[in-house]
């Protein structure tokens, strides 16, 4: 079995290379929505209205587009472009179209229409006219929605080699700290790379049979890499306590696989379920997402539970090999580390005086997520001098028309007199400044709608609902698409879809919570804590990226948030703080078995996890912040949201509020029905009795209660 998951992570990674040709931007959408049937509409009649690319051809300093030379070294480049990659082309010299040109005739505009309907077949064909737009002597800006996609690709696969190559040697380097030898170190980076090489396999499956969006494969990557780490650090450090507490590698490698490793395959189980909520939405980027945040969870499980188990019991003792010559003790050792003994000491003898400033903290925290504004993945993704950014904004400030901002409405089934009656009832709309006839074919008109101001802004929102808020008589139909709309049906979408996310995420962990552990507060409990830093983690998120604090130092336009975004940070941080809770949890459930009292269990479980939690969260988040470093503003957003959410989970929450909570519960924490145990016993979730545990050296007198 060992040999097979190996060779199949090996091969999986080797085929998996090839997922990267497969990558399409796209997915923000609702299929369904309003905006999109419209927008199947106005394809379907008039064809594509906005064109896939648009070019900003500028005229030398001191000429104009008109010059014989511009309009002949132009027409001659866009007259040769391939038909079988461009279907149309629409520019000012043919026809010398007066919305095409700006108003001293420096600047005029091309819109180019690709042959194929498909973004990964946009982007092929994209790339082999892209050098053929050039003209000798007349700057050239390439923007547009397929161009902005190709760009946000290229440099997700960049960043995502780059974050590779820089997490891996910090992430090994720290391991040796940790562990205090290389060999130690070495397994969590395998079992980390084999992850990767995994996920890679079945996103490369997964682009074959659905649409897979870049950010898919770096989310991947990110939690296959970070997760295994971490499942890693805890299974070595487990079977290194074994072994410090005499135990030889055989008996140390079955009692690690019945400890660590089945509550490794519990909190894996559990993550999967928190991005299996992203699948209920309807947005394709939010479906692949999952698919493979899933895949690499699974991947990294998988390894974990099977090569790693196998790798501890072929070193045995020979694990603790290469010691490092600074380290002072095996890291299983049974003593308590002074500053969580001290730290748990202060936290179990005044309980309240933690709990109650902690909780109000993190709702401080998250005061700015009330103001929230939701907008769209745009060319603002890209950094400031990213030359298609450049040229997004140089084609708006030159035609604001040919932008985001106008709303298309298609009028079926309407009259000449209901469609002007229509007309002048969208031009009373607020935030409207005119609506004009764009084509008409049959019973099909459009009209586009100039709407004012920012389109990701809320004047531009209330423009498009005012506009679907118009009555039109029985038989007709209107429909309003266009940008705009398309933002306010995904989030439309979304917020209609959220619950059910909720409901799926909240109802797995009681659930599973119950059957691993036997109580019914605790599930309770760690649904609420997860909550809790869920929400302080939005409000900085707002408080960075909305509002603009900071926003310099990340490289980073503040604008609304894109809501899928949202939902998935909120998916990856409930799922991870589950996890580390699942961990806590699990040891101190170990310690009642044994028949320690409830504060001395929860002391143990504290002792006993708490380096372990911190030291997999700081892996983790060096993991999250080489991602970080990507120049996307949306791996940016992903990076900080975590970073954020590991260090107030790792140490506000885990160490201090879930103990102080847990004090204050006493021996109710631990307390379920009688029917409910009942159940748990027959279906086989309960744990059996361990064997007993190590002693703690020197146990609190205050913290000893009734057992």
């Amino acid at each position: 079995m060992t040999v097979v998951v190996l060779l199949a992570s090996l091969g999986a990674g080797a085929w998996g290379s090839g997922v990267f040709g497969k990558l399409t931007q796209g997915g923000y959408e609702d299929p369904a929505s309003q905006s999109a049937q419209a927008d199947r509409m106005v394809e379907q009649h008039f064809g594509r209205q906005q064109g896939d690319v648009m070019v900003l051809y500028s005229a030398p300093p001191g000429g104009t587009v008109d010059d014989p030379a511009v309009a002949g070294g132009v027409t001659a480049a866009l007259r040769a472009l391939p038909r079988d990659a461009v279907a149309g082309v629409l520019d000012y010299w043919d026809g010398h179209a007066a919305q095409l040109v700006d108003a001293d005739h420096t600047h005029a505009l091309a819109v180019l229409t690709l042959a194929a309907d498909q973004p990964g077949a946009q982007q092929t064909q994209f790339t082999r006219i892209r050098d053929r737009l050039a003209v000798p002597g007349v700057r050239a800006d390439i923007a547009g929605a397929v161009p902005v996609q190709q760009a946000i690709t290229e440099r997700s696969n960049a960043d995502l080699r780059t974050a590779e190559l820089v997490s891996l040697p910090i992430t090994l380097a720290l391991l040796v700290v940790i562990f205090g030898s290389l060999v130690a170190a070495l397994l969590p980076v395998a079992v980390g790379g084999l992850a990767i090489l995994g996920s890679l396999g079945v996103l490369h499956l997964l682009a074959d049979l659905v649409e897979v969006n870049p950010f898919a494969v770096n989310v991947a990557s990110l939690l296959g890499l970070g997760l295994a780490i971490d499942y890693g650090l805890f299974s070595v450090g487990r079977f290194r306590e074994e072994l410090a507490a005499g135990r030889s590698p055989a008996e140390a490698v079955r009692r690690t696989v019945a400890t660590a490793s089945r509550t490794v395959a519990f909190s894996a189980t559990l993550l999967v379920v928190a991005l299996a909520g992203l699948v209920v939405f309807p947005l394709g980027f939010l479906r692949s997402v999952g698919y493979g945040g899933m895949s690499a969870v699974a991947v990294a499980a998988v390894v974990s539970l099977t090569l790693l188990p196998a790798l501890l019991g072929l070193l045995g003792r020979r694990v603790d090999m290469l010691a490092v010559p600074w380290r002072r003790r095996a890291s299983g050792s049974v003593g308590e580390p002074r500053g969580l003994a001290r730290l748990a000491g202060v936290v179990l003898r005044r309980p309240a005086l933690f709990a109650v400033p902690l909780v109000a903290g993190l709702l401080v925290l998250g005061a700015p997520f009330l103001g929230v504004k939701f907008g769209a993945v745009d060319e603002k993704q890209l950094p400031e001098g990213n030359p298609t950014r450049q040229a997004v904004a140089a084609v708006d400030r030159s035609f604001p028309a040919s932008g985001n901002g106008s709303a298309e409405i298609v009028l079926r089934g309407a009259g000449p007199a209901e469609v002007r009656r229509f007309a002048e009832d969208a031009r009373r709309v607020p935030g409207v400044r005119g609506v004009a006839p764009a084509g008409a074919s049959g019973d099909v008109v459009l009209l586009r709608a100039t709407l004012a101001g920012d389109p990701l802004g809320e004047d531009a929102k209330d423009a498009v609902r005012g506009l679907r808020a118009i009555p039109v008589p029985p038989g007709e139909q209107a429909l309003v698409g266009g940008f705009s709309a398309r933002v306010v049906d995904s989030v439309q979408a979304i917020m209609e879809r959220l619950p059910w996310m909720v409901a799926v995420l909240a109802g797995a962990t009681l659930v599973m919570m119950f059957l691993a552990f036997g109580s019914v507060l605790l599930p309770v409990k760690a649904v609420l804590m997860s909550t809790l830093s869920l929400c302080a983690t939005f409000g900085v998120l707002v408080w960075v990226f909305q509002q603009g604090h900071g926003a310099g130092l990340l490289g980073v336009t503040p604008e609304p948030l894109e809501p899928g975004m949202i939902v998935l940070i909120g998916a990856i941080v409930f799922g991870l703080s589950t996890d580390y809770e699942t961990f806590l949890l699990s040891r101190m459930i170990e310690a009642r078995n044994a028949g320690m009292s409830s504060p001395e269990a929860v002391r143990h479980g504290l002792l006993r996890t708490g380096r372990t939690i911190s030291a997999a969260a700081l892996l983790l988040i060096v993991v999250v912040g080489a991602f970080g470093l990507s120049q996307l503003a949306t791996m940016r957003f992903i990076g900080l949201g975590m970073i954020v959410a590991l260090a107030l989970d790792a140490t506000v929450v885990r160490m201090m509020l879930v103990p102080a909570v847990l004090r204050l519960l006493g021996d109710a924490a631990w307390w379920a029905p009688g029917r409910l145990r009942r159940l748990r016993r027959r279906i086989g979730a309960h744990h059996g009795e361990p064997e007993p545990e190590p002693v703690i050296e020197e146990r609190a007198p205050e913290l000893s209660g009734r057992r």
